[in-house]
């Protein structure tokens, strides 16, 4: 064996341990998987899309999110949960008119209402710019009651569990994993874009979901690039100090460690005032955003990074927002009102600018949660549960329909395996892999970026949705 070969080998290995560690997430502004230095297959393309995963930490509440109407369901919903429902006169205003009438499993038309809350997203529904999922979550191959019950196929590991249940939804693996799904599409576009550090960006923190094999999570807060300290305004007010800080964190190291956060903090640096060029000299957005809205402050910096992707080379990305506070145990119905105004007002401003842009066509938003909740009561919230509802949202998306079958809204019924928790009938797996379909990614490759999709027919991995 050569020495650069032995070299390499040592590298690679060192920095599997280092990002085993997470030193890098704790060292720089951005969080840099640092086993991810595989080449990618590259995805060329010569237009611009980009999906946007909005993700509802804490297992979104799917009973009070998109409510039975109809009589004989919206009945057994109150009867369910008397002291959290709806009262079937406030839905009124927000009753769904689709295309065609979901039918559930037993051949019975059905009938839903949004939330009241949720009323800013009525018309971008009605207008067929927002779909409807049904019954959608994390399942290892298409699962009947009886199989769960006799345990006789493979199940999500540690079901009902906040971390292990959001891992599995980003990346197709419980808690530890190290890429997730949404930046092993991005691992396929790096060479495609014109600059590959901003395929992949998160404007929330840090998620299993962003992170590739070759692609990068690129960092980013609702108000711009992370500041770099002391690196970019000037050290104890000498700027000469800056200068020489900078010139001693970048210069060439001899051991791997340095080496490895030489390279971080230059392409930090180079990313910091590449991006920040491109925003200052984007298109200004004059779609009002609400105020106090987190939400929505991450899709207006998501916005203006669209706005600006000629700018920095890109032609597809992945992006992440997040709003926390759903795992509401207790009074669900003094605090999940107040989320979902936040997420329909800053869903809907974001479609607002996607279309005052000129690019809403070619920008699809999803849902996503840890899981849904029980139908039953938890004295005054929900359990953790398993299925849920979830919307996607674009000027390419075929709305005004519902995707999937609607669930029995029964104590143990056929969708029910326990305490009102829904057996997904429609694998995360399918969801994604439509969106991927939606960016170009190939069938074969889909099977690389979500490993239980080969558990599923070809003719289902498709929902249509897009």
């Amino acid at each position: 064996m050569t020495r650069d070969h032995t070299l390499n080998a040592s590298r690679r290995a060192f920095l599997q341990r280092a990002s085993a560690l997470s030193v890098a997430g704790a060292a720089t502004p951005w969080m840099l998987n640092l086993t991810a230095m595989a080449e990618a297959s590259a995805a060329t393309a010569s237009d611009y899309k980009a999906i946007v995963c909005v993700f509802l930490y804490g297992g979104n509440d799917y009973g009070n999110t998109l409510v039975p109407y109809d009589s004989a369901n919206y009945n057994a919903y109150y009867n369910l949960r008397p002291g959290l429902a709806y009262s079937r006169a406030s839905l009124d205003g927000t009753v769904l008119a689709p295309l065609a009438a979901p039918v559930d499993a037993g051949g019975f038309q059905r009938q839903y209402a949004l939330a009241p809350e949720l009323a800013p997203l009525l018309p971008l529904f009605n207008a067929g710019k927002l779909g409807v999922l049904l019954n959608v979550g994390t399942l290892v191959q298409p699962t009947t009651k009886l199989q769960y019950t006799n345990k006789s196929v493979p199940l999500p590991p540690k079901l009902f569990s906040h971390n292990d249940q959001q891992s599995f939804w980003q990346a197709s693996a419980p808690e530890g994993a190290m890429s997730g799904w949404g930046g092993r599409m991005g691992d396929l576009f790096v060479s495609g874009n014109g600059n590959a550090t901003f395929t992949c960006v998160n404007v929330s923190g840090n998620a299993v979901f962003m992170s590739g094999n070759t692609a990068v999570q690129y960092q980013i807060t609702a108000d711009g690039p992370v500041p770099l300290g002391a690196l970019q305004k000037p050290l104890y007010g000498s700027a000469a100090a800056s200068t020489a800080l900078q010139a001693l964190v970048t210069q060439p190291g001899i051991h791997l460690f340095e080496q490895e956060y030489t390279r971080v903090t230059r392409r930090a640096l180079d990313a910091n005032s590449t991006l920040s060029a491109a925003l200052a000299s984007g298109p200004a957005i004059n779609t009002p955003f609400p105020a106090n809205n987190d939400l929505a402050s991450q899709l207006h910096m998501v916005a203006r990074m669209i706005g600006s992707a000629g700018a920095i080379g890109a032609r597809r990305q992945v992006f992440f927002v997040s709003l926390g506070g759903f795992d509401n145990h207790d009074g669900l119905n003094t605090v999940h009102p107040g989320l979902l105004t936040s997420v329909a007002d800053a869903m809907a401003a974001f479609h607002a600018a996607t279309v005052e842009l000129g690019v809403a066509a070619n920008v699809t938003a999803f849902t996503a949660s840890d899981f849904g909740r029980t139908l039953t009561v938890n004295n005054d919230g929900s359990d953790h549960g398993w299925g849920s509802m979830h919307f996607v949202l674009g000027g390419a998306v075929h709305g005004q329909r519902y995707y999937g079958v609607p669930p029995a809204v029964a104590a143990d019924g056929p969708d029910d395996v326990g305490q009102g928790r829904l057996l997904p009938t429609t694998s995360v797996d399918q969801y994604a892999a439509t969106l991927g379909s939606w960016m170009g990614v190939t069938d074969s490759d889909l099977l690389t970026v979500l490993p239980n999709l080969k558990n599923y027919a070809p003719s289902t991995h498709n929902l249509g949705f897009v």
